[in-house]
């Protein structure tokens, strides 16, 4: 049982978490590719950007002496998502826009977007310097230690407050996505244009309003999805940029221009990432016992190195763009 409990740390919670994160932030790429058709490769700055407004916010909080229940970060994240659904409505009116309005290709806006990636980048740490910062330097972290003993473990359950609460933010989320997309009349104008902009133009939707609703989610799920990103390890100016690839990969695999498959290729990219990158001799070990001494578990046996992980999401890619190249749902053929 020591080994199950062991599993459960390693595999389970920590794809979970990761899973949400990735989900989160495929959400807003397949937004926006399902509505403006184009790569969004500054999606990671929205997420990074988003998380240092809230990390300002949290600190702000700090200095006036307020004490809230739960980690800072989670109190000031309706607000820093706000703020960074006007960045990204800033970003797309300053950059985007002007190149749709002349007929750019998508091409020519996913280089824009690398730019903008640069830009904002080099803004932070402008602004920020090169190091890293933590929302838990004015305030603990409290991490739970269930106790499993009555199972036969010597080992507790471990998982920290804002693990918690960040499973808990995502499911919301989602489920508030969900409603908003198959109940409201601009979710489902949102839809529609995803599935064809010109019909839908036709047809007398706003495609206007729906282009910057889209821009409001991206931004407002990317700042949610950067800041617990940055509430469960550090905050940095490459916070996100390290990460975009895979989420891009969850994107296409879940389908593009489908949210419900970035929420299921975000979860499959964080849970075949932690499952590659286990010490599976920590669970099988038992095994030495009545294995031969030439056939005894090495004392490291994970499909990849940690500092591979990233791979992981490749291999997902490829494999799922020769067997299946529109996705899981069904999107966007890739």
């Amino acid at each position: 049982m020591t080994e199950i409990i062991f599993f459960i740390n390693q595999v389970v919670i920590s794809g979970l978490v990761l899973g949400c994160i990735y989900a989160l932030g495929a959400i807003g790429i397949t937004l926006i590719f399902g509505i403006l058709r184009f790569a969004h490769f500054a999606h990671s700055e929205l997420m990074t950007g988003g998380a240092f407004i809230a990390f300002l916010l949290a600190s702000a909080f700090a200095a006036w002496g307020i004490v809230t229940p739960i980690p800072t970060g989670f109190v000031v994240l309706p607000i820093a998502m706000v703020l960074a659904a006007i960045l990204a409505l800033g970003i797309d009116k300053g950059f985007y826009a002007p190149l749709r309005k002349r007929g750019a290709k998508p091409v020519t806006l996913l280089i824009a977007s690398i730019g903008v990636t640069l830009m904002v980048q080099g803004l932070i740490r402008l602004f920020f310097g090169a190091g890293s910062y933590s929302f838990f330097e004015n305030e603990p972290k409290e991490i739970f230690r269930i106790d499993t003993s009555a199972l036969g473990s010597t080992r507790p359950l471990v998982i920290t407050e804002p693990q918690v609460l960040m499973i808990l933010v995502t499911l919301v989320s989602v489920i508030a996505l969900h409603f908003f997309l198959t109940r409201s009349r601009l979710g489902k104008a949102m839809r529609a244009m995803a599935d064809n902009a010109d019909l839908a133009q036709v047809s007398g939707i706003n495609t206007a309003l729906v282009v910057r609703v889209t821009w409001v989610i991206a931004g407002a799920l990317g700042c949610m999805a950067g800041t617990m990103l940055a509430l469960d390890v550090t905050l940095k100016p490459d916070l996100a940029f390290n990460i975009i690839l895979p989420i891009f990969a969850a994107a296409i695999v879940g389908g593009l221009g489908q949210a419900y498959g970035a929420i299921a290729g975000g979860l499959l990219i964080g849970f075949a990432e932690t499952l590659a990158v286990f010490n599976w001799t920590m669970l099988f070990r038992p095994l030495n016992a009545i294995l031969p001494d030439w056939a005894q578990l090495p004392s490291t046996l994970a499909l990849v190195p940690t500092e591979y992980k990233l791979t992981v999401a490749f291999v997902i890619l490829v494999i799922t763009l020769l067997v299946r190249p529109t996705g899981i749902f069904k999107g966007a053929s890739s």
